[in-house]
């Protein structure tokens, strides 16, 4: 005998956000490896042109893990899209630069990562994206603006 599931009250808000988010991210993926990035690199590109900031303030900015934004900063350096750099203001802190290189590429990604978040809205009417934006700034300064403490680690979505 099989029991009754429990009926659903709300719509499913986490499945939907999931859902899309995962979406959103395979579409971003595959538009920046055209140009051989990964959205962590362009994050770090972008994020690094606009202040003098740290591998670790960066990887807060980036929500990496210390490993994911060593490994991203290693491929920049490789790749020659940035360089570790003694801080202006505190000898013992890195700093991750952009190169000149860095910066064209980080301009071309920012193209890139507009045009994926263009069309994404363009899928619906005038008017829902508004709402939609609207609502989810609200959301993400309110309500869900920092996630709360958890007896074990909510995972992230399967790649």
């Amino acid at each position: 005998m099989t029991a009754m599931a429990p009926s659903r009250t709300e719509p499913d808000l986490s499945f939907l956000l999931d859902r899309t988010s995962h979406a959103l991210r395979t579409r971003m993926a595959a538009a920046l490896a055209e140009i051989g990035l990964t959205a962590r690199m362009h994050c770090v590109l972008v994020h690094a042109q606009e202040a003098e900031r740290t591998q670790i303030q960066l990887a807060e900015i980036g929500d990496m893990d210390k490993t994911t934004m060593v490994v991203t900063v290693d491929a920049l350096e490789q790749a020659g899209l940035a360089e570790r750099r003694p801080s202006s203001t505190d000898r013992r802190a890195r700093i991750i630069a952009v190169t000149e290189k860095g910066q064209q590429v980080a301009e071309q990604s920012q193209r890139i990562v507009d045009q994926v978040h263009r069309e994404t809205l363009e899928s619906l009417p005038a008017t829902d994206r508004k709402v939609l934006l609207r609502g989810l700034t609200q959301l993400t300064e309110g309500h869900l603006a920092t996630p709360v403490e958890a007896p074990q680690t909510a995972r992230r979505a399967r790649k």
